[in-house]
């Protein structure tokens, strides 16, 4: 007999971890050479632009924004965009206005630039879109493209980061008032500031997967979901029902998606081929299904939201 959520909650509650162990993990410093670049390509930009749209994905509203926008961009208007708000959990959206106008950010509006939502802004301007990576920087060009100019893609999207590589030419989003955008490529800052802010990253897809390694995102996403009481995974993979154990899940996960592997296993009697669930398979299936929006919506920054407005 399956559970009501409800019941889930309560059987599973004693179990389920109140903090996540990092285990001395030290996420990678990801700041290639393009990115270097494309910093310092912006800067020389600015001249050609009146303002700046800074992208950023609405999970993390207070995390992992790249400080170096505000200070090598700053002398432009600034715009921050919160885009994929179809994914994201805004039962606390005006605690996130107020937390962002704290740190001097006016200026916020909320997008889901795969369905056009609040992307209809007619400025008259030349506007230099930027962001870390894989927030939908291109995806809003695009959008907006598609709502002024009934017109298709300008530029390439992908759902992993390092898409755009360069700093493109001047992209026509509006006829009347004529505007045009500058893409960029995403720009993390030098440093993380933090090993749980990078995985929030990770797990937005903002990060390349192996700088972290799936199986621990996987495992990050499973406490996250289980401290936030949403249990999408548990019915969307036919679990029993809330887990705490990410081997356990994954391997429910593997054996119901038919992801195994054949390894060879040294006895006494010599070598014998055993077939084992396939862990790194089943976790990128996991954060697969969670970025699509199959588990719900989230929001990563709850622990932040839940703290005190920085002074």
């Amino acid at each position: 007999m399956r559970l009501a959520p409800r019941a889930l909650c309560r059987a599973a509650r004693a179990a389920w971890r109140e903090n996540f162990s990092l285990d001395g993990r030290d996420v990678a410093r990801w700041f290639p050479g393009h990115m270097a670049k494309g910093l310092k390509k912006m800067q020389s930009s600015l001249k050609l632009v009146d303002c700046v749209v800074e992208v950023h994905d609405a999970r993390i509203p207070l995390s992992g924004r790249n400080p170096l926008f505000q200070e090598t961009l700053g002398i432009k208007p600034h715009l921050l965009v919160l885009n994929k708000m179809d994914l994201a959990d805004l039962s606390q959206r005006q605690k996130i206005i107020q937390h962002l106008g704290k740190k001097g950010l006016k200026n916020v509006i909320f997008t889901n630039c795969i369905k056009d939502e609040n992307v209809k802004q007619n400025v008259e301007l030349c506007i230099m879109v930027v962001g870390v990576p894989n927030v939908g920087k291109s995806s809003l060009i695009n959008a907006l493209r598609r709502q002024h100019l009934r017109k298709g893609k300008a530029t390439r999207v992908g759902g992993e980061p390092g898409i755009t590589r360069a700093v493109m030419s001047r992209i026509q989003v509006c006829e009347r008032p004529l505007m045009f955008l500058l893409d960029t490529p995403g720009v993390l800052a030098p440093r993380i500031e933090s090993v749980e802010t990078g995985l929030k990253l990770a797990l937005c897809g903002t990060v390349l997967d192996h700088l972290v390694g799936a199986e621990s995102l996987a495992d990050y996403l499973l406490y996250t979901l289980n401290r936030q009481r949403l249990f999408g995974y548990v019915q969307h993979y036919g679990l029993d029902g809330a887990c705490d154990d990410v081997v356990s899940v994954l391997k429910h996960v593997a054996v119901r998606l038919g992801k195994t592997q054949k390894v060879k296993v040294l006895t006494g009697t010599g070598d014998v081929t055993v077939v084992q669930p396939d862990y790194p398979a089943a976790a990128h299936d996991f954060l697969r299904t969670f970025r699509r929006g199959l588990l719900g919506a989230v929001m990563l920054d709850r622990d932040v939201l839940q703290g005190p407005l920085d002074p």
